[in-house]
């Protein structure tokens, strides 16, 4: 399975920790071993996938998708506003 991340997703992750590097990097791992592991959306985001997790005390939401066997991270962040700027970046791709 090959991973590929979006353009947003490559700048927000630049912006973290060393530490919090390491935790979305074994939320991505779960991710590929079940991608099945978030919720299905629904209405305009059919077919995107949200998984929900803690990195401190802080609740992120990781946006993925699973094209043939490929997985494409597409957005993460915290839940503030998170809906809104997935569906505007899609709308924009």
């Amino acid at each position: 399975m090959k991973i590929y991340q979006s353009r947003s997703f490559e700048k927000k992750i630049k912006k973290i920790s060393k530490r919090e590097k390491e935790i979305l990097d074994k939320q991505i791992r779960k991710i590929v071993d079940d991608p099945s592991v978030g919720e299905e959306k629904k209405g305009d985001l059919r077919g995107i996938f949200v998984h929900k997790f803690k990195i401190t005390t802080t609740e992120y939401l990781l946006a993925y998708r699973v094209i043939e066997k490929n997985l494409e991270l597409i957005m993460i962040g915290p839940h503030e506003n998170y809906y809104r700027d997935l569906k505007d970046y899609l709308k924009n791709r």
